[in-house]
């Protein structure tokens, strides 16, 4: 018998080891050990005692215990601050009941073509079998399915259909910001869709760009079209006016040709593109700066050779996030188009694309913090942690609710741009209402922007370590937040937008934003509950009154360095009006209130804090500098 037999027999003889008498005897059955097979190799091969009932963890037994997930919910129906805007201002029951089926459809069907759509993104095949160049662009087949739910539930042509006159855009943006979070990325495709055909309305044409702004905003899946947007070249990304090398060069039948190269092109599969070239003379020349750029309008075909016309993809992008649109670098060489707009006027004519766009920016940002929100809302009721639920422990609840907080300012902010926009398309906008909405929307689209950021990384602690796992899903929302500062102009290009708006308007767009946010606090006079909200924003106001007043007397660059810390103090101070104001409606609830009180309980005018503190005087221009380049020291 081998030694380490003779030693388990001696110790079963002993009465056994203590490991063998801890364990009840139901589990252990023995074997002998002393007994010898004359066909079987030594015992010691042979499992000295056997399981006679389950234990918990055995080869492919892991456990009994499997933490439950978080469920998405009809994402209309769990919002209650949605439904409550809505019924105060757009109480239809069509659009109530459109949203809840919409709402429904997403979290039962929807949610898993997004999911579809980031596991399975967009790849770029260059040539057939046979060597021939071919470009295409696969996507998913949920990438298909997604626009023609577009198509179906109308997620552009609400906004041009207007059948709830000045408050359709309210309604188009209420089932974009359901349908966000779950739409695989595909709400890019369509924020460009709508800021192209909103482009095509404002300025008119040929019967060739009617027929596209109808395909723009069909209904019809077999009839829609997307629009990409090919502004970004190597040189530059909002500085088109001196980033832009694309030409133009005129044909004979009233078109052009476009060659260039486009450094980033999103929604590259779309069906049509907006793009800025400059027009070409006889003698090849171009005009520089912004007054040689026009606007241009080309549909992305294939010849008979299968081949682009006028197109080569280079390569998809390799992005942080929103890996489910394809995004690419285009050589154009010989791009057929349309010239849209009137010769040198291409800027002008894309701003109102720019609105629509940043708009649909701040849908998106406001939808991804409900969105986790809600998410951890819900997986609060179903972790247990240190004896009970999430939802029992006081620091996560105040932790989720500071995040909800964020949330609804958001929606509030963003709704009111929404608003306007409406107002504006219908020609009812008052004058302040457009002095608004010019300074509001890079306002809105900056401040979402930094606030997603932060609210969905806060939030995906709230999951603990599953919050940083691949194949729950949450890892995307945040990679896919972190673009939204990014596009359509980052966080300082805004800023400095907004510092256009003023000296542009010569000042009376800060005149509409006053008289518009006093109005505001007006209408809480007679309800007492807001009343230390109410005191902090008309403090703030008075503080940003006051650096506008002393600003005005100092250098530009003095405005320049405060820029993005007033395009902050704008945003929080509205956005506390706002909140104030639906706090105070008759269909308010006390968590309206609650929010409202916890928003002005920050600083809500940083642009007057730093300006006491010499932040953007002329000498720290030098020191920051410094700083930044700071070098160690030789020897």
């Amino acid at each position: 018998m081998p030694v380490s037999s003779v030693l388990t027999s001696q110790r079963l003889a002993r009465g056994g080891h203590g490991f063998w008498r801890g364990l009840p005897r139901r589990f252990v059955r023995l074997k002998s050990a002393s007994v010898s097979e004359p066909d079987r190799r030594g015992s010691d091969e042979e499992p000295l005692w056997e399981a006679t009932s389950a234990l918990p963890f055995t080869r492919a037994r892991i456990g009994s215990f499997f933490q439950e997930r978080p469920e998405l919910k009809n994402p209309f129906l769990e919002d209650a601050l949605l439904r409550g805007y809505l019924r105060r201002h757009l109480p239809h029951e069509a659009v109530y009941s459109d949203l809840r089926a919409f709402g429904e459809r997403v979290s039962k069907e929807v949610d898993e073509w997004g999911r579809e759509c980031e596991v399975t993104p967009p790849r770029l095949v260059h040539f057939d079998p046979w060597g021939r160049r071919v470009d295409h662009i696969v996507t998913s087949p949920a990438w298909k399915r997604m626009k023609e739910l577009s198509a179906q539930e109308g997620l552009v042509a609400i906004g041009y259909e207007r059948s709830f006159g000045e408050w359709s855009r309210v309604y188009q943006m209420s089932k974009l910001y359901i349908y966000s979070p779950s739409s695989g990325l595909y709400t890019c495709p369509l924020a460009m869709t709508d800021g192209a055909a909103k482009v095509i309305q404002s300025l008119g044409g040929s019967r060739l760009v009617e027929e596209a702004f109808r395909r723009l905003t069909s209904r019809q899946p077999e009839h829609f079209w997307t629009s990409g947007q090919w502004m970004t070249e190597r040189q530059g990304g909002s500085d088109v006016a001196n980033g832009t090398e694309t030409v133009a060069v005129p044909q004979t039948d009233g078109w052009y040709k476009l060659h260039g190269f486009k450094w980033f092109t999103s929604a590259t599969d779309a069906d049509v593109t907006l793009t800025l070239a400059r027009v070409q003379d006889r003698a090849g020349a171009t005009t520089p700066g912004s007054k040689g750029l026009s606007l241009f309008y080309a549909e992305v075909s294939r010849g008979e050779d299968g081949r682009l016309r006028g197109v080569e993809v280079q390569r998809l992008k390799d992005k942080l996030g929103t890996r489910q649109l394809p995004t690419a670098e285009l050589l154009l060489d010989g791009l057929p188009a349309h010239r849209l707009s009137e010769e040198g006027r291409g800027v002008a004519s894309i701003a109102n694309m720019l609105t629509i766009t940043r708009i649909h920016n701040s849908v998106a940002a406001a939808a991804a913090m409900r969105r986790v929100v809600h998410l951890a809302r819900d997986y609060s009721s179903r972790r247990t942690a240190f004896g009970k639920l999430l939802k029992d422990h006081p620091l996560h609840m105040q932790t989720l609710s500071r995040m909800e907080v964020e949330s609804r300012g958001a929606f509030l902010l963003m709704m009111d741009v929404c608003r306007l926009l409406g107002r504006e398309e219908c020609d009812v906008a008052t004058q302040l209402d457009s002095h608004l909405l010019r300074l509001l929307t890079p306002v809105v689209k900056l401040y979402t922007g930094k606030q997603a950021v932060a609210v969905v990384s806060e939030c995906l602690e709230s999951f603990g370590g599953q919050g940083y796992i691949e194949d729950t899903g949450l890892p995307g929302i945040l990679r896919d937040a972190q673009v939204l500062s990014i596009w359509e102009g980052t966080t300082n290009v805004l800023s400095l937008d907004v510092l256009r708006s003023v000296t542009r308007s010569s000042g009376m767009v800060l005149h509409a934003y006053f008289t518009h946010v006093k109005s505001l606090l007006a209408g809480s006079s007679s309800v007492s509950s807001p009343a230390p909200a109410v005191k902090a924003v008309e403090s703030a106001l008075s503080e940003l009154e006051g650096f506008v007043q002393a600003a005005a007397a100092r250098s530009p660059s003095y405005l320049q360095l405060s820029a993005r810390d007033l395009a902050y103090s704008l945003a929080r101070i509205y956005t506390g009006a706002l909140l104030i104001d639906h706090a105070c409606w008759k269909g308010a609830s006390p968590s309206d209130t609650y929010a409202a009180l916890r928003w002005c309980e920050q600083d809500l005018c940083p642009v007057s804090t730093n300006h006491r503190r010499g932040h953007y005087d002329s000498n720290t221009i030098p020191l920051d500098a410094a700083l930044v380049f700071d070098r160690p020291r030789q020897g």
